[in-house]
Formats: C-alpha cells, structure tokens, sequence
C-alpha cells in the first residue's frame, strides 16, 4: 500500500503506531517530532486491514493541501481527494465516493452529515489533525461525536502538540473524539531527542519610542482616574498594575451591585467599560504600535457595538479623537519593526537562502511590516492572513493562500509576514527563523507558533518584548501554562480506559529497511529499546559523608530563641 522508500520511520514512531492501532488515540508530541509519519503508518495498516475508508480532518484549506500532497506522494493504488468550503454543495456527494482516502476541512463533514449526504458508518479511520481545536462547539468536536454515532468500528487518531494547559479542556477533547488512550513524549525522551532539530530561542526586549508613550499618556491618565474612583467605592481591588483581570473582576462586582439595587454601580459598569476599552487600547500602543491601534479603533466605530451609546460616547471623547487624528498621520513608529528589520537582514546577509516567518496578531501590523520589509535588499516578503475580508482589510482566498504558501517553499518569497493562521501544522521545512512581534499568553499558539522552524534543521525563535509594557506578563503566563499542559495531559492520561495493552503486534506486516538489509519493525524497536535502556548499576561506589551524632549543634532542631538543657548544664 506504501510507496517503498518514501516513509522513514523512527522506533518511536512505530511505537506510536501500535498504540493508535490497537484503540482510539491521541498523540501528543513535540511540533517536527513526525506526528504525520505516525498517521501515514496508521492510516495504510487500516487501508490494507478493512474494506473502509480513511478521513483525515485539518483545521484550515491549506492544511488539507498539505496533508493531501503528502498522502498523494505515499500512498500507491488510491488517489485521495480533498473536499473543503469551495467545493460547491452540488458537487459533494459525489466526491465523497470517489476515493478511499478523502481530506476535508471539519465544517464541510459536520455540514454534509447533517445534510444526509455523508454516511460516516463505513469510515473506518477518523484521523484528526490539530486536535486541541475539538471543544466547545467547534465542527471538529461535532464530527468525532458524529463519528463514533454512526461507524460500526470507529478508531480515532488525533495529533497535537499542544493539546491545552486545563485539564478539563484535555478531558473535553478525549470525550468528544472518544479517546480511550494517549501517547505521550516529551522532548528529552531517549528515543525521541537525537532526532529533534535544535531550537534555540531568544528574547530581545526593545524600548517604546517617546513618541507612541505620549500618544498614550493621557488614556492611561483617564484610566488610571476611572481605576481610583471604582477603589473608593470598593468595586476595583486588585492590587497591583492595572490589568483585565482586575477590571474583570470589578465589572462582576459592578454588576452584582447592581442586583442589590445601588444606583451608583450602573455608572460603575459603564465607567468599568470604558476603562477596558483604554486597557486593550494602551496595550495596542505601547506593544503593537500605530497600525494595530489604528485597527482596533477601526473594529471599534464599525463593529456591532459601534451603534451603542458608550462606544459614541468614547469614539467622540476629545481624546480619542486627537490620537486618531495623529495616528492617520503618522507611519509606523514602533521600535520593533526596526528590531525585525535589523534581524531580517542580518539573517539574510549570513545565509542569503533563508526562510524567515514573523507572525504578528493584527492584520494591519502585517502590512505595516510587509511594507516596512519591501525595501529591505535581499528580502522578498509575502502576506499571508485569513480567508475573511473585515474592517477594510481584504482576506485571501484557499487558493491564494496555498499560492503564498508554494512561493514561499519555492524561494519566490523569503520571508512569510503571517496572522495566527499561519501558526497551525504547515510544514516549510526551510523557516530557519520564526520572529513573534509580540509574545501571546496562549500556551497553545506559542508552541504552535514555535513549531514552525528547527523542523528538519537547526531553528531559531525570536520574541521582541517591548519593556514595560503587558507583553513581559504575557511571555511569562505561556511558559507557566505550558508547564500546567504536560501536567494536566498526564492527569487526564492517568484517569481514561486504556482499553487493551499495545504489545507491538500490530506492526507484523511492517519492517525497517538500512544499508546492513531488513528487520521486522519488533525487532528493530527491542533493539532500538535495548540500546537506550538505562544502565543501573549494582552498587553504588559514591561517598557519603557520615552525619555522626552530635555534629549538628541542639539548636538546629528547635525553634529560634528557645532554651535548650545543655545550656543550664553550660551555666
């Protein structure tokens, strides 16, 4: 069923294999660590094993053009398909049919299955893709819930890197696919480590200009006065920097004043408004710079909120109307473009074939960026951004994305300018530097935003922190949940039915070929086990020094200043 030559697995690859064969699985391992090998393995054992098909669901159009050209280059005997949003109604349930194998964004199958157009009862391998994104009321949650309704023998194959820092969100997931087991592996697992590219990662803390803090003194002036009168009537009391958390926090206290009947709370909850309005707008500021400011004020005079009397009343405030007025004449003043600039074009001097992906939160920081990279010698740089066109900011469409996508594998582009929609599963095996402009607190996108260099050679990662400013907090919250992540996924391991004991017998009909000729894939995995087992030795020949009676003083075993007897018997 396999394209000889083409799958070059790894021990802990078929490891994984095994245990996705013998029952519904989640693996989750480090972004480059393979996650698709282990899906191709899987995915041709179901092919040769049943009469069935095999689903694969990716999050996004260009992640299902990529699964569907790596599956097309592996598989031999079965052309798959694709099926996604521009595939029009009519012409679906035809292409349903029409292959063994069949890629598909999760809203085209939750939608056809509701239909009645896609029957799922002879789909014999549900494999997700980007599985942390199956909660709440997202299609990929629906479609593993349909799935397990409808198949007469489901199996479920998820991968992630990230599946989340709650353990409730790991437990929401593994419902709703129907996850009975989860294969885990950190980075400095024996098996796994030599075969991780290195990734180096570095903090570069630049300062805001005085020219942006002084656009954004009189909001935090006007907040700041909002914040102390809310603290005297006992509504604001968080200590500390202002933050959405504690604003939060009075806005929930704001409005249970208000249940009580205190007249003072509604103008409370609206001065509380206003406050986190100037909260998100200083924070643009200060860490994204003018365009991104400019954008949210944008989102704020055209969104669904901007008919409503405290965002007219906001929008006409003296102030704001001044620092929009200076901002439709300034350019992008942030020192970070600058930082980026100076790392593209060292980049690009040391190894002129670079690949270079900045990812920024805001579409207007991306084209701010993309223009500031234009006139950069020796930089190509390429947008690339979501398919919907807001607020004045036009999206690209699947093909187009796909397009950006080719060029910039290609060499047309070197440097791919990207929002949050670049961050999932894409495979550009050449990025050899990632730049975030700003750290993000999601645990979630900063592995999958990391993920995407040091994937088939060494990778660096770059973070621009601007000092004093929400983005120090928000560097710091990612690295503390992503800690919280490998603990709640060990929980959430401990309490699900594993069901039966993977034992390598689902491997029998693969082998692993070398230049010293042909091993059964258990043989090359006990050996491969055997060669990293750990060495414990017999006797242990370290010495200890002896802690005799009496070489520690009395007073080391009672409280401070308490009398001990040898001190009467001193006297």
């Amino acid at each position: 069923m396999l394209s000889s030559g083409i799958i070059e697995a790894r021990a802990y690859q078929l490891e994984a294999a095994d245990e996705a064969l013998t029952g519904s699985t989640m693996l989750v391992l480090p972004t480059a660590a393979g996650k698709t090998v282990v899906a191709w393995m899987v995915i041709a054992e179901r092919l040769e094993s049943t009469t069935g098909w095999v689903l694969v669901v990716a999050p996004t159009v260009a992640l299902v053009e990529q699964h569907l050209r790596g599956l097309a280059s592996i598989l031999k005997a079965i052309e798959p398909v694709s099926i996604t949003g521009q595939n029009t109604v009519s012409k679906r349930p035809e292409i349903w049919g029409s292959s063994r194998v069949i890629v598909a964004t999760p809203q085209v199958v939750r939608n056809d299955v509701k239909r009645g157009v896609l029957d799922l009862s002879e789909c014999s391998l549900l494999v997700v893709d980007e599985a942390h994104h199956a909660t709440g009321e997202h299609a990929m949650a629906q479609v593993g819930e349909m799935y397990h309704l409808q198949s007469s023998e489901p199996l479920v194959f998820a991968t992630t890197a990230s599946p989340g820092s709650k353990k409730d969100l790991v437990r929401e997931i593994c419902t709703r696919l129907g996850i009975e087991r989860i294969h885990l592996r950190p980075t400095e697992d024996p098996l796994l480590a030599k075969h991780l590219a290195g990734l180096e990662l570095q903090e570069i803390r630049v300062t805001v200009p005085n020219e942006i803090r002084e656009l954004a003194e009189p909001l935090i002036l006007w907040q700041r006065g909002i914040v102390d009168r809310q603290k005297r009537l006992g509504r604001y009391v968080m200590p500390g920097a202002i933050s959405h958390a504690g604003l939060s926090n009075a806005m929930d206290r704001a409005q249970t004043a208000i249940s009580r009947g205190e007249s003072n709370a509604y103008q409370s909850v609206s001065q509380i408004a206003t406050a986190m309005r100037l909260h998100h707008l200083i924070n643009h500021l200060l860490s994204q710079g003018c365009a991104a400011s400019r954008e949210f004020l944008l989102r704020l005079s055209s969104g669904d909120r901007s008919t409503t009397k405290s965002t007219r009343g906001f929008l006409r405030d003296p102030r704001i109307s001044a620092l929009i007025s200076s901002l439709e004449e300034m350019g992008e003043l942030h020192s970070k473009v600058g930082a980026v600039r100076r790392l593209i074009r060292e980049r690009l001097r040391r190894d002129p074939r670079s690949r270079v992906i900045v990812f920024a939160t805001f579409r207007d920081t991306v084209s701010a960026l993309e223009l500031a990279l234009s006139a950069l010698d020796g930089a190509r740089p390429v947008r690339f951004v979501g398919q919907s066109s807001r607020d004045g900011s036009e999206g690209l469409t699947a093909k187009q994305q796909v397009e950006r996508l080719d060029e910039f594998r290609g060499g047309s582009a070197n440097v791919l300018v990207a929002t949050s929609v670049g961050e999932e599963g894409l495979d550009i095996p050449s990025a050899d530097l990632v730049i975030f402009y700003e750290p993000v607190t999601s645990e979630i996108r900063t592995i999958q935003r990391r993920g995407r260099t040091g994937r088939h050679r060494e990778g660096e990662v770059v973070v621009l922190i601007a000092e004093e400013t929400r983005d120090e907090g928000a560097w710091v919250a990612a690295e503390r949940r992503e800690e919280h992540m490998r603990r709640a996924v060990h929980r959430v391991r401990r309490e699900i039915a594993r069901g039966a004991v993977a034992n390598l017998s689902n491997l029998s009909k693969f082998e692993v070929k070398s230049d010293e000729g042909s091993l059964s894939a258990i043989e090359f995995i006990t050996s491969q086990r055997e060669m990293h087992r750990v060495e414990i030795s017999e006797m242990d020949d370290a010495e200890i020094d002896e802690l005799r009676p009496g070489s520690l003083p009395p007073e080391t075993f009672r409280a401070s200043g308490q009398i001990g007897l040898e001190q009467f018997i001193d006297d």
